[in-house]
C-alpha cells in the first residue's frame, strides 16, 4: 500500500461533502494537500481543519465552468513548486433534472462537459507527464453510477465522456506506477446528490481514495465506493488490487 506522508495531493471540489471528507482522510494519513473550490475562501474551512492536523496545505480557486480559470489555477499551482503526485478529480455539477427531456437545452450539455469533462482532463494532461516523468503518480477521477435517465442527459453524457477518455488514456499507462482509474461515490447526500439521496456522504469512504492506494501497478478501473463501505483502508486496498477487474467500457 502507498505511503502518502509527504506526498502532495491535489483535490478539487474539496470545499465540502465528498471532496472535503477526501481532503481530511488524506490529511489524516499525512499528506499534504492542493484543495481546490470554486473560490478560495470556499476552502477556508476545510483548509483550517487539515492544517489542524499537522499537513502543509494551500487553497487555490477556478471557477470550472470558465476554463480559463483552470489553466490560470494550473499556473498558480505550478508557482507553489511542489511535486503533485495524487489527483483526485471529484469536482462536478448536475446542471440540472429535466422532466420534460424533449426541452433539454444545448446549455446543459455545455456547461456540464466544461465542468465534469474538459476541467478534469485538463488538470490530467497538466499534470500526468510530470508523473510519468517521475515514475509515480495516482489519479483518480471521479464518475457516477446514472443509467438510462434522459432526465438527467448533460450530466450522465458528461461522466460517460470523462469515462471513456480516462480509460482510453490509462490503457496507455497500465503496468506502470502511474495509476489511472475511476470512483463511483455513490448516491450522497450532498449538494450535488439532493437531501433525498439513500446515502451519507462518508459512505463514499474509503472508496473514494482507494485509488490512491493501490501500489499494483494495474490502471483502468472502477472503484464503485459502495464496495468498500465500513473497511479500513488497509482491507479496501487489499479488495481493489485483488478484486477489480480492469474497466471495458461496457455498461451492463
Amino acid at each position: 500500500m502507498v505511503d502518502v506522508r509527504g506526498r502532495w495531493v491535489l483535490i478539487t471540489g474539496a470545499a465540502r461533502g465528498i471532496g472535503k471528507g477526501a481532503a481530511l482522510f488524506m490529511a489524516q494519513r499525512g499528506a499534504n494537500l492542493i484543495l481546490q473550490g470554486r473560490t478560495k475562501e470556499h476552502c477556508a474551512d476545510t483548509l483550517a481543519q487539515v492544517t489542524a492536523l499537522g499537513v502543509k496545505a494551500y487553497a487555490v480557486g477556478a471557477e470550472f465552468s470558465d476554463l480559463s480559470q483552470v489553466s490560470a489555477m494550473l499556473s498558480e499551482i505550478d508557482a507553489l513548486g511542489v511535486d503533485v503526485d495524487i489527483v483526485l478529480n471529484n469536482a462536478g455539477i448536475q446542471i440540472a433534472y429535466r422532466s420534460d427531456w424533449f426541452t433539454t437545452p444545448p446549455s446543459d450539455f455545455e456547461e456540464s462537459f466544461k465542468i465534469n469533462t474538459i476541467a478534469p482532463m485538463m488538470i490530467v494532461y497538466h499534470f500526468l507527464p510530470k508523473m510519468a516523468k517521475r515514475g509515480f503518480g495516482r489519479i483518480v477521477n471521479t464518475t457516477s453510477g446514472i443509467r438510462l435517465e434522459p432526465e438527467q442527459a448533460g450530466y450522465s453524457a458528461s461522466k460517460a465522456a470523462l469515462d471513456k477518455v480516462t480509460m482510453d488514456l490509462a490503457s496507455k499507462y497500465d503496468g506502470t506506477d502511474v495509476c489511472i482509474n475511476i470512483t463511483d461515490p455513490g448516491w450522497c447526500r450532498t449538494d450535488l446528490g439532493g437531501q433525498h439521496a439513500p446515502n451519507a456522504p462518508e459512505s463514499s469512504l474509503p472508496g473514494v481514495v482507494v485509488g490512491a492506494f493501490i501500489d499494483d501497478k494495474r490502471s483502468g478501473r472502477n472503484f464503485s465506493a459502495g464496495n468498500f463501505y465500513g473497511m479500513t483502508l488497509e482491507e479496501a486496498v487489499a479488495k481493489a488490487e485483488d478484486s477489480f477487474p480492469r474497466y471495458t467500457g461496457s455498461i451492463g
